[in-house]
């Protein structure tokens, strides 16, 4: 089964979007063009949109992408145009927008595994942004969501009720999804474990929080910052290890010599993955949650790997189902059980986005967020 429409995309409506032109250049507040929902598709309105460290590897040059572009994915907002074929929608409705896409027919869709979906959609084929000359603008990680509104598929839309507020709950869309996701899906944790992170930004934060509601027995973070290693104390790691220090012996000692169970790379740091493997206890697994930069390489050794009974699992956006991970997110953060409120570092509007990008590359904040509209966010 196929998602492409034959949609030639002629009805649509100018928004203002921070368009990227090219790697490692500034973004530029443009008019662009929106194009109306095709079958299938929906309208949001971008009430808030959070800086993930994937819109700065591209920015900053370290990821291959198309440009120009618009970037932002971790977004949330209200329905405001439905397309055809969609009936479980309505105007008005408050969303968060995921970048995973499913068709939902697909042999991982029907295997329960929406982040591998192999469909076709329209929005592959001809995207819904154009610039002032006509030109195609790439739907950066098919969202778009430095912009006033975006137009996207309705998998990627996942319905939120009033408990929460929309420039916290775009958190839940990248970021915790996939921190706390990389644990409770990927992984699959068990009470009791030992467990180290690599790597304290937005990312390894939430695999922190994560291992917490696993009941894992010692959360051990490890970064170079120590802003971020006091954060994972405050979200539930149980110690915290700068970079630098003798790793091997900390973790030795923390797990009286058993080493860790699983160890979580969430940092972009090629050495970080040969670092956790000599972390690994017998039977230990390695979740590798961070994107390194284009055409990266690791060395390992497979007789130890093999020998010593290890898995080495990638974690694609936590193998998040969103519509179901999604409402459990926000049921925890309701119970007082997940810390959202206090990742959000600072918030700017639109048209302040370069001031954001700078402290969330330097180091100097968990989420910066972006707000659109104020009027949506409660």
């Amino acid at each position: 089964m196929t998602n492409v429409s034959s949609t030639s995309r002629t009805s649509g409506t100018t928004v203002r979007a921070a368009v990227w032109r090219e790697p490692r250049s500034t973004l530029s507040i443009e008019d662009v063009w929106l194009a109306d929902p095709a079958p299938g598709e929906v309208g949001v309105r971008v009430a808030a949109t959070a800086i993930c460290g994937s819109d700065l590897a591209y920015v900053d040059g370290h990821w291959e992408s198309p440009s120009p572009a618009v970037l932002g994915h971790e977004a949330a907002g209200m329905v405001d145009r439905i397309g055809p074929g969609v009936t479980d929608l309505s105007v008005g409705d408050r969303v968060v927008v995921t970048l995973i896409r499913s068709c939902g027919s697909c042999r991982r869709c029907i295997a329960g595994t929406p982040v591998g979906c192999s469909g076709r959609f329209a929005l592959d084929e001809r995207g819904p942004l154009r610039d002032a000359y006509g030109s195609e603008i790439w739907q950066g990680l098919g969202v778009a969501a430095f912009a006033e509104a975006v137009t996207v598929h309705r998998s990627q839309v996942v319905r939120v009720g009033p408990g929460i507020d929309l420039d916290v709950a775009a958190l839940l869309s990248c970021g915790v999804l996939t921190g706390v996701g990389a644990v409770r899906n990927t992984a699959r944790v068990i009470p009791g474990s030992f467990v180290v992170v690599l790597g304290a930004g937005g990312v390894g934060l939430n695999v922190v929080q994560g291992a917490r509601l696993a009941g894992a027995a010692e959360v051990i973070a490890v970064d170079p910052d120590q802003r971020r290693l006091d954060a994972a104390i405050r979200l539930g790691a149980s110690a915290a290890v700068a970079v630098g220090e003798d790793l091997l012996e900390e973790v030795r000692a923390v797990t009286t010599g058993e080493m860790a169970d699983y160890v979580f790379v969430a940092t972009a740091a090629v050495s970080a993955i040969e670092t956790g493997l000599e972390l690994l206890a017998r039977m230990g697994t390695l979740v590798l949650v961070g994107m390194p930069p284009s055409g990266a390489r690791v060395s390992l050794d497979p007789v130890t790997v093999a020998s010593a009974g290890q898995r080495i699992l990638g974690s694609k956006m936590g193998s998040a189902k969103p519509a179901r991970d999604i409402p459990a997110l926000i049921a925890l953060y309701g119970e007082g059980r997940l810390e959202l409120d206090g990742l959000i570092t600072a918030r700017y509007a639109l048209s302040e986005i370069e001031e954001a990008l700078g402290p969330a590359r330097g180091g100097d904040a968990l989420r910066n967020v972006i707000i659109t509209d104020e009027s949506l966010i409660a």
